[in-house]
This record gives C-alpha cells, structure tokens and sequence, in this order.
C-alpha cells in the first residue's frame, strides 16, 4: 500500500527559486508514494494545510521553505500520528541542519524517502510552539529588524547585525526554574535552545539535543568590544558555552521575567511578548522523518 505524503511550499521564503521542486519531487517518490502539492497562499495557510493533511491521515507532511514555514507545518503535526519532514530554502534552516536534512533540495527528498520515523521534542513559550530556539536580547532584535529588510538571506543578516550591535543596550533578566538558583543578570541575549544552533551553522548551544526533555539556556552577559570576535568565532566552532562571558543552563521549565514587555523570537520569526515568559519543553512530542 502507498504511503501518502504532503508537500506544502512556501513560494516566497528564502533566496532560492522552487520552480524546479514540484518535478524533483515527482522524480524522487515515483514509486510507492501517493504525492500531493500545495503552495502557501498567505501567512499562517502552512499551519491550516498541515492541520488539514494529519486530519486526512497522511503519512508525511514535509515543509518547503525557511524557518517561519517550518514552524507552522510542524505546529500542527505535535501530538499527531503524521510525520513532520523538511526541504529547506531559509536563511538560517537551524532545526533542519540539527536533524541533518540536506541543503540540496533533491538530496533532501531522497532522504525524506528513504529515511525513518523517529519522534524528538518541542517546546513552547507563553504557548507559542517552538522547534530550535526562541529568545529575547539582541537576536530577537534582528530579527525583528531583519524582517523589515527588503532582501532576505545570509549576508543580510550578517549586515543586521553588525549594524545593530553597534547601539544595542543590555537588558536586565531574571530567570526562576526549579533545575538551578535564580538567576539575575543584565544580559546581551537571552536564549532557550531545544536544538543547537540558530542556523548556519551557528552553535548558540553547541551540546543541545532535541531528544533529551531538556532545553538548553545560553545567557551571554554583558562583554567588552574586543571579546566580540572571539565571542563570534565559538559560535562557528561549537565552543560558545565555554566562553567567560557565557551563562549555560539546562532545565525542562523556566520563567524569564524582566522589566517590560517587548521584543521575543520563536524559530527567528520576531513577535512582542510581555515580561513574564514561561518557556517550558514537551518531550518526544514530534514525530521527524529522516535519513541521516
């Protein structure tokens, strides 16, 4: 019997033109699969197109497009018997590159089609779902200011942030969970990281793991200019925890409270939230289809 297997593309996100995609993927599931494919149509469809196909019972559901398309295709697959898969075409693709999906479109889908079910966790904050990180500080500031660029990509980004970080002010973070001591710290950012990078490569938690039940906090206090290159550098070596500057926690549930309410990201997509954060992990709460 064919297992059935939806592909939801984002036609817009990322850098990268998904014209040829409908025919890779034709090519690569021709036998013993029953395809479909849909493109988004507005923000928030890839959500409802996902609930529709685990309502239908489909095998799959795989996400073709950047971090935000990933997030609300999987958003809707926690907790169901549907498997959630990945092609990305992002900036950043952190969950992706956790999981080990190719970033080559085909090589992708063949790892989707030969690949196994295995289930990893999610997490959420103030309810809102999230898969690699979330956080506040100086992330969630570009990406809020990044979202308003007019091109998208990684050397976008990296302006962004050079930029940015020229003007960017530490905030004052509480943070309370029953794993460790309050912590109190004026902080450049503030991370909860279910998987290890923020993408590209980029180890914000470098021993981070999406099947442990656990997320992996990174607080990056306060640090002078000149600690900025090295500082960039253990991200790109997965050495970023063992820095001076650096505060690594694990817990399964924290609170993060700080003065006012303001910038937060979920998977890199920016949104407000108010002082009061509870950011907690569900365990094993997503089935992923994978070959590695």
């Amino acid at each position: 019997m064919s297992k059935r297997i939806a592909f939801i593309i984002n036609p817009i996100s990322g850098t990268s033109d998904k014209k040829d995609l409908p025919g890779l993927i034709s090519e690569v599931f021709a036998e013993g699969w029953e395809t479909t494919v849909e493109n988004t149509q507005y923000a928030g469809h890839g959500k409802e197109l996902a609930q529709r196909f685990a309502e239908e019972g489909y095998d799959v559901v795989v996400a073709c497009g950047g971090d935000g398309t990933m997030n609300e295709v999987a958003s809707s697959l926690v907790h169901t018997n549907t498997a959630f898969a990945i092609v990305p075409f992002g900036s950043g693709n952190g969950f992706a590159r956790h999981l080990g999906y190719s970033m080559h479109p085909k090589e992708a889908l063949e790892q989707i089609r030969d690949g196994e079910e295995r289930s990893v966790d999610s997490g959420l904050a103030n309810g809102k779902r999230f898969f690699c990180t979330c956080g506040t500080g100086f992330d969630a500031h570009v990406s809020h200011t990044f979202s308003k660029e007019g091109k998208r990509g990684f050397l976008t980004y990296l302006k962004v942030i050079l930029r940015e970080y020229k003007t960017y002010e530490p905030q004052e973070y509480q943070l309370d969970s029953a794993s460790f001591s309050t912590v109190k710290k004026r902080a450049f950012l503030v991370t909860f990281a279910n998987a290890a990078q923020w993408g590209n490569k980029a180890y914000i938690a470098p021993h981070a793991s999406v099947c442990d039940g656990v997320m992996d906090i990174c607080v990056l206090g306060r640090f002078p200019i000149y600690a900025a290159p090295g500082l960039a550098l253990r991200l790109f070596m997965g050495t970023f925890d063992k820095s001076r500057h650096v505060t690594a926690l694990r817990t399964n549930e924290v609170t993060l409270l700080r003065d006012k309410e303001g910038e937060f990201h979920i998977d890199g997509d920016p949104l407000m939230m108010g002082k009061e954060i509870k950011v907690e992990i569900e365990p094993l709460s997503l089935k992923v289809r994978v070959k590695h």
